[in-house]
């Protein structure tokens, strides 16, 4: 009979009332009264415990042995254990001991409804003479999966920066029960454990906001709300540019914060100010949102100035494949220049796609000190086969289509968060057993390990088949290291890259299994989706051709993405190759003027790529051989400017120098906003890998009519060969003519030579595009006349770096907008009519003989007068034989 089947109403009223009182003097001697926020709920349980302990931030955990939180028959069905080791980085409470579970147990929390924090302590020692390398299980929450067949060894061990604990954060909501189960599952043969668990509540909204708060996705369409049926796990809590903030100084939910500095990619770090104001939070930025510490320190790109354009701000975090993510970006300006709007603008990037074109962080929060958060969801698909976990990009890079006044961008607080699946599930895989050794080797989960017992005759053949797999590796390692010796000439038929066929009883597939290619940084489709996406490859979804076979308009993710999609011709000779390089070299990079790789098809034997779609195309598509209307001078300035940033980025930003090798005006693209971002990278080179190396020796390879004479002649690669390519891209634009016009005299064949004869005959506008007539101011005109000449001296060590190429573009485009300026105010305006005297004079021997001067570039020594023009000759007409096939790319 049940015991409480006779108490009064009104007894069970005053009991629930008394414990809520109980609950109230246990949570005001355990928090701090002064906090912006006091859970309702707030439990410390300190797990294989009999007795209260008190922990290093002076909070009290109660033991399980005797809580009311454990089932009754806890002494059978599990058993309280030390920990054996002890390690001087771990505090001693909740850690050093633990509830262990051979079957599956359950601790039971009576809550008030709404979202509470969870928070597992785990601590992976030994204990009762129990391997914890050897424990998996699965946690539950209520209706949600936590965890499954968890490994807390394999999880602390992949943590970044390694940390010899865990503790697991989660967000759940109570509805209407007002009852929380944590059940523990281990599995088979294994057992579970646990040292400490901790449940506090949260404001309502903090979070779990309803329909009331959409939060825009990343490439959808429709925005996506988070309801109190959504269960969340945190991955990062950061105090960006900060120190780690424990728990104690939290805002009364004992978050904590810790530094960014792992997740930072790359050397462009920025700089980390710290500002002493006083932070004013606001109903829409409660106090409990993040500590004040969080909003008065940050990470900014640094001095404000064009060198901030050539790099983006960015963190990288690895994550569970398959799974939504919530980000939230905390922003406040603290610095006392930053006051008004249109003052500092940025861009914000999410997994190689923008989340926000414009963050304007005064124009959200209306003053300096007051802070905001912005939230983003963004779906990470699944990747192979192989790999389970991904790196998710975080990206900030300064927005200059309004001109604002700084070129930066800033970031003070980031949380990150997964998503339930539509299961319920938050389990993620443990992580790959990276760095393994066979004196140290990472455990097998229960479920993948052999049930037979090993032999000695077992023994003996493993030793055999592994001496006999030693020697293969080795044949196969000295084999290719002399076939990329080989290899080093210009022949792509046959590549390394081929569809391996996997056989499986009697049935054949031709789908690439064992491809080596980055998932985990780009996404992997389909030849399904792909077909999907073009409708079978429809002719009226092909937007272009090329070298490397046709490029249709694609539709992904329901038809909300719009994609480029290129796919091989298996009729072309560039192929396998440059298809594995393009994603290798792309996946990696990051930048506004950069073409965006989304993902690669491998399956079938095809070759497929699928970028960003550039609503406006090439930009040779609007200089020539075009029904589009002409650009303006300006628009193609700005345009210049942006293809030099892009290509000064893959000289200097990327971790290791990039060459890209086929710089044209073909592989140059255009978005919808016309940003121009570099694109094509099948034919790119990592630079020399040390300072001692000025060039990589390589055959030659880009396009007719852009290829630089000098790598040409000597087969010697340096970033200037770009420089060069780049040079006859600005001609193109100037001139609006192909780079190579075979049926024009002999001296005019070449529009890099006729270019830059023109130039130093003083006859550049009789070349010149005739819709630019009246458009191009003296100045400006005589400065990119200085570019283009300086871009194609004949040896690379007279050029000027990128760098030193985009300041000069820069400057072009002020002495435009100077002379537009006083042209309007009234001044005298002559367009380009009387341009005669731009360089030095020089005979056509000069020009056409291949003479060469010992000056160096005006503009590589780093901003030198306008009026010091170097004179210098160009290479012999042995340039008009760049490359033996005529077609090129």
């Amino acid at each position: 009979m049940d015991k409480t089947s006779n108490t009064s109403p009104s007894t069970t009223m005053l009991t629930f009332a008394l414990s809520l009182f109980i609950l109230h003097l246990i949570t005001s001697t355990t928090t701090d009264a002064s906090s912006p926020y006091t859970p309702t709920d707030y439990f410390l349980l300190d797990c294989g415990s009999s007795s209260s302990s008190t922990s290093a931030d002076n909070r009290t955990w109660d033991g399980d042995a005797r809580s009311k939180f454990s089932p009754p028959n806890i002494a059978n069905t599990s058993s309280p254990s030390t920990a054996e080791e002890q390690n001087p980085a771990v505090t001693q409470v909740p850690f050093m001991t633990a509830r262990l579970f051979p079957s599956q147990f359950t601790y039971t929390f009576p809550v008030s409804a709404g979202p509470k924090f969870l928070r597992l302590y785990f601590y992976p020692a030994t204990y009762s003479g129990r391997d914890n390398s050897k424990s998996f299980f699965s946690v539950s929450a209520g209706s949600h999966t936590l965890l499954t067949n968890f490994s807390a060894f394999l999880t602390a061990a992949g943590t970044v920066p390694r940390q010899p604990f865990l503790i697991k954060e989660f967000v759940i909501s109570v509805n209407y029960n007002q009852r929380l189960d944590i059940k523990f599952d281990p599995s088979p043969n294994s057992y579970a454990f646990i040292n400490g668990i901790e449940i506090v509540s949260m404001p309502n909204n903090l979070y779990i906001r309803g329909p009331d708060y959409p939060i825009p996705q990343v490439s959808q369409q429709q925005p996506f709300t988070i309801d109190n049926t959504t269960a969340l796990e945190t991955l990062y809590r950061l105090d960006v540019g900060g120190n780690l903030v424990p728990g104690k100084d939290d805002t009364g939910m004992y978050r904590i914060w810790r530094q960014d500095d792992p997740y930072i990619y790359g050397q462009g770090f920025g700089q980390t100010p710290h500002r002493d104001v006083t932070i004013r939070y606001t109903n829409d930025t409660p106090e409990y949102t993040a500590p004040a510490t969080v909003y008065t320190t940050s990470r900014t790109m640094g001095k404000h100035n064009s060198v901030n354009l050539n790099y983006n701000l960015t963190w990288i975090f690895t994550v569970d494949s398959g799974f939504t993510y919530l980000f939230r970006l905390h922003f406040c300006e603290i610095l006392q220049e930053v006051t008004r709007v249109n003052q500092r603008v940025f861009t914000v990037f999410l997994n190689n796609r923008t989340a926000d074109p414009e963050v304007d962080v005064i124009q959200l929060s209306g003053d300096n000190g007051v802070p905001i958060f912005k939230d983003y969801v963004v779906w990470v698909p699944l990747g192979d086969n192989r790999r389970s976990k991904q790196d998710l990009w975080l990206a900030l890079y300064p927005n200059m289509d309004s001109k604002p006044k700084y070129t930066d961008a800033i970031l003070n607080g980031l949380e990150i968060f997964k998503l339930n699946q539509s299961d319920g599930s938050l389990a993620g895989p443990n992580p790959e057993p990276v760095g393994t050794t066979p004196e140290a080797p990472y455990p097998k989960s229960p479920e993948k390990e052999d049930s037979g017992a090993s032999s000695p005759v077992l023994a003996v053949v493993g030793g055999v088949i592994g001496g006999v797999l030693v020697v293969a590796v080795m044949g196969v390692l000295i084999f290719r290291r002399r076939r990329r010796v080989r290899d080093s000439g210009p022949s792509v038929a046959k590549s390394s890259w081929v569809p391996i066929s996997v056989t499986a009883g009697t049935s054949t597939s031709t789908k690439t299994n064992a491809s080596s290619l980055p998932s985990d940084l780009c996404r992997h489709f389909s030849i399904s989706e792909i077909r999907s996406a073009t409708r079978n490859f429809t002719d009226d979804f092909m937007i272009g051709t090329g070298g490397f076979g046709n490029v249709y308009k694609g539709y992904i993710d329901g038809g909300a993405t719009t994609v480029a999609i290129k796919r091989l011709d298996s009729k072309s000779n560039q192929g396998a190759r440059e298809f594995q390089t393009e994603i290798g070299m792309l996946s990696k990079l990051r930048h506004l003027h950069l073409v965006s790789l989304i993902g690669y098809c491998d399956d079938d034997g095809e070759m497929i790529l699928v970028y960003d779609y550039m609503a406006n195309g090439t930009l040779r598509d609007h200089l020539y051989k075009t029904e589009n209307p002409p650009l303006s001078w300006k628009n193609r300035l700005q345009i210049c400017l942006g293809a030099a940033r892009g290509l000064h980025y893959l000289h200097t930003g990327a971790k290791h120098m990039i060459i890209h090798r086929d710089v044209k005006s073909t592989n140059i693209l255009l978005d919808d906003k016309w940003v121009a971002k570099v694109s094509d990278f099948g034919l790119s080179k990592t630079g020399p890998d040390n300072v001692a190396q000025t060039h990589v020796t390589t055959v030659v390879k880009g396009s007719f009519g852009y290829v630089d004479p000098e790598y040409y002649r000597r087969q010697q690669l340096t970033e200037k060969s770009d420089v060069y390519s780049f040079g006859v891209v600005l001609l193109e634009v100037l001139c609006a003519r192909p780079a190579i016009v075979t049926g024009l005299p002999k001296e005019q064949v070449s529009l890099a030579v006729w270019g830059r004869y023109c130039m130093r005959k003083g006859t550049i506008d009789q070349i010149v595009d005739p819709h630019l007539m009246g458009q191009i101011a003296p100045e400006c005109l005589r400065k990119f006349g200085e570019i283009v000449d300086s871009c194609l001296r004949d040896e690379g060590i007279q050029r000027p770096t990128m760098s030193d190429v985009v300041w000069g573009l820069e400057f072009a485009i002020q002495l435009q907008d100077a002379a537009e300026r006083n042209k309007i105010s009234g001044g005298d305006w002559i367009g380009i009519v009387g341009c005669h005297t731009m360089l030095s004079p020089a005979t056509d021997d000069d020009v056409f003989s291949g003479s060469k001067s010992s000056g160096t570039s005006t503009l590589e020594s780093g901003r030198r007068s306008e009026n010091s023009y170097a004179a210098v000759g160009v290479g012999s007409e042995n340039v008009f034989s760049q490359i033996v096939d005529p077609k090129g790319r």
